[in-house]
Formats: C-alpha cells, structure tokens, sequence
C-alpha cells in the first residue's frame, strides 16, 4: 500500500497574517516581535475569555481554593 506524503503545514500569523510554517522556529508567530506583539495584547485585556463556566465540579473546585483567606477560626 503506498504512503501519501505529510505535507508541509501552514498557518497564518495570528498577528500580522503572513504564512508560517510549522517548522518555524517562532511558529505560530511569524516572529518574536509578532510574539510579543500577542502577549502585550493579552497584557493589556485585549483579548478575553468570556465564555462562563459551566461545569459545576469545576465551580465548586474554584470556590475552594480562595475562600477562606484572612479567616482566623482557631
């Protein structure tokens, strides 16, 4: 049975759009600067997730890593 080939994978740059390979060394940044360019973006707030959590095992996993502090019960 023959093979197909993997072909090269390419994937735009999320930031500025130009195409990148998967071997790329920043990938999925065309560059460092469009790298970091990403990162202050979701510094700054630009970018969010919004969606809310629906899954009340994840709720309820949430609400117990926070919500005791500064309480002195001893």
């Amino acid at each position: 049975m023959a093979t197909k080939k993997k072909s090269a994978k390419l994937l735009r740059c999320p930031t500025c759009a130009q195409l990148v390979q998967f071997s790329d060394e920043d990938f999925p940044f065309c560059s460092d600067r469009c790298r970091k360019i990403d990162l202050g973006k979701w510094a700054s707030g630009v970018y969010k997730i919004s969606s809310p959590i629906l899954d009340p095992d994840v709720l309820e996993d949430l609400g117990g890593m926070g919500g005791d502090r500064g309480s002195n019960d001893e």
